[in-house]
């Protein structure tokens, strides 16, 4: 089934918090995109964020991100007027610090409100998911209550010695439970609005990043499955070398996995985080795929990540463990960056779609795979993800040369190449080859749809700060040729 959808995080919806949620701004996007013939909304991760506010540094690799809980949704244990007091005049940024403030408020404020069968209710959600949150509670609990990371903690608990657990669980015992709270919360409001897009026909592509941070619940708990010394310190660091986007490769510093002592208990750990995510979304992309086959392993105390090595992955043996025929149709592989032959064949004897980006097909190989003429059916075909410029802005950072082959592949000979929003036509070209491309599934950025330029970027990768801040207005969706796209979708088999 030919399908085509929408790439916009939940942060960059609209909103009145400083932050988009899962409230009526996402019904509404969803609602706005079913009626172009949009059967997809691409997210990225839903958990909790970390470092530079990234949801692919985040602290759990299971918990929600409070962030995006929708405070009116709360009106049984919060008053319009104490929602009211919540409100950011930031329509176009993500404000991170000023939404996390108010969102804890009001949230630990409406905690402290909740009747029996509220309690009765999150008692179910953490039997239910005790598997985590219970871990989860905890381990945010003492770090609130600290204020260090796990690896600062006093050594009894940083080894978890049951009877320093114990006694923890005792003395931090209310802000565990305002954690089961928190994430009650966040899981029945992402149900109802997964539940809400399959109403309508649009399914849900999600993400999961392939490494965790340093820093997180899940190393704390699980630190047998890591590479790390006796002092828990990682012996190899996650990165990669040099490709398309940094001429040094990049050092992300993330412990890696020890497969070999995974595959001794039948990975349950990374098993199960697959499947929480299965279970999350109805689609899921699993980010920089290629460590799955093998990884690049980099010494901690390496100047760069060119000094690392390529390490065997786990290969088959993980799939063969989670039961590969009955989720097949359900992953995403992202192989972009260095992919040789035989991490292509490893994608394809899995049965995995891969992607396609078309910024990465111009490099004058005419075999390139990311040029539309080379796409696979069995593909997710993209004008731009969130690690690119927007294409408009693609198309302005190109020399003149440049931009003219890739506006002559493209067939576009007019000289207003440039124009954004709803009269922009380079832009809708572009798209409209992929459209029309035998790719099985096209995925457009919210920004391409409206044409907007570099300053709409959601992340540049190897920048720390100052990115996953983009947001949309309602502008936006006036800057959207509406009935083009339900044109592309209709014409090409699409809707």
């Amino acid at each position: 089934m030919r399908k085509s959808g929408v790439l916009l995080p939940i942060t960059a919806q609209m909103g009145e918090f400083g932050i988009g949620d899962m409230g009526q701004n996402s019904r509404f996007f969803l609602d706005f995109i079913k009626q172009m013939g949009f059967s997809v909304w691409q997210v990225l991760p839903v958990t909790a964020i970390g470092n530079g506010n990234s949801p692919y540094s985040g602290f759990s690799a299971f918990a929600g991100n409070p962030l995006l809980i929708d405070l009116y949704s709360l009106d049984n244990l919060l008053s319009f007027e104490e929602i009211a007091t919540a409100k950011i005049d930031s329509p176009y940024k993500v404000e991170y610090n000023k939404a996390k403030e108010n969102k804890t408020r009001l949230l630990r404020l409406a905690f402290s409100r909740c009747n029996e069968e509220y309690k009765k209710n999150i008692n179910t959600f953490v039997a239910e998911n005790s598997y985590w949150v219970v871990d989860y509670a905890l381990y945010s609990a003492i770090k609130e209550n600290t204020g260090k990371e796990w690896y600062e903690w006093e050594y009894s608990i940083k080894l978890r010695d049951k009877k320093a657990i114990d006694n923890i669980r005792n003395q931090f015992k209310e802000s565990i439970q305002y954690y089961y709270f928190e994430q009650y919360v966040f899981f029945s409001q992402w149900l109802s609005l997964k539940n809400y897009a399959n109403s309508i026909g649009v399914k849900i592509l999600g993400d999961m990043p392939i490494y965790i941070s340093y820093d997180s619940v899940d190393l704390w708990i699980n630190n047998i499955d890591f590479l790390l010394d006796e002092n828990l310190k990682p012996t190899f660091k996650a990165g990669v070398p040099p490709d398309y986007f940094s001429k040094e490769g990049q050092f992300w510093g993330n412990p890696l996995y020890d497969y070999k002592k995974m595959k001794n208990n039948g990975f349950k750990w990374l098993k199960s985080r697959i499947e929480h995510n299965l279970f999350l979304y109805d689609i899921l992309r699993i980010d920089h795929f290629r460590g799955l086959y093998e990884y690049w392993a980099v010494s901690p105390n390496a100047t760069s990540a060119k000094e690392g090595k390529w390490e065997k992955g786990p290969g088959l043996a993980l799939w063969d463990n989670i039961g590969l025929e009955s989720i097949k149709d359900r992953i995403v592989a992202e192989d972009l960056g260095i992919i040789d032959d035989h991490v292509c064949q490893f994608r394809k004897k899995l049965g995995f779609p891969g992607m396609r980006v078309v910024q990465f097909g111009f490099d004058g190989d005419k075999h390139n795979l990311h040029l539309p003429h080379n796409f696979e059916s069995n593909t997710y075909a993209y004008t731009s993800t969130h690690d690119n410029p927007p294409t408009l802005g693609w198309l302005y950072s190109l020399s003149a040369e440049d931009r003219s082959r890739v506006l002559d592949y493209f067939g576009f000979y007019d000289n207003d190449w440039g124009s954004g929003g709803r009269q922009a036509r380079s832009t809708k070209q572009i798209s409209r080859v992929l459209f029309s491309s035998v790719a099985d599934n096209v995925i457009i950025p919210m920004q391409d749809l409206c044409s907007y330029g570099s300053d709409t970027r959601i992340n540049v990768p190897g920048e720390p700060f100052g990115n996953w801040e983009f947001r949309c207005t309602l502008s936006s969706y006036e800057d959207i040729d509406v009935g083009f796209f339900m044109h592309m979708n209709n014409i090409y088999g699409r809707s």
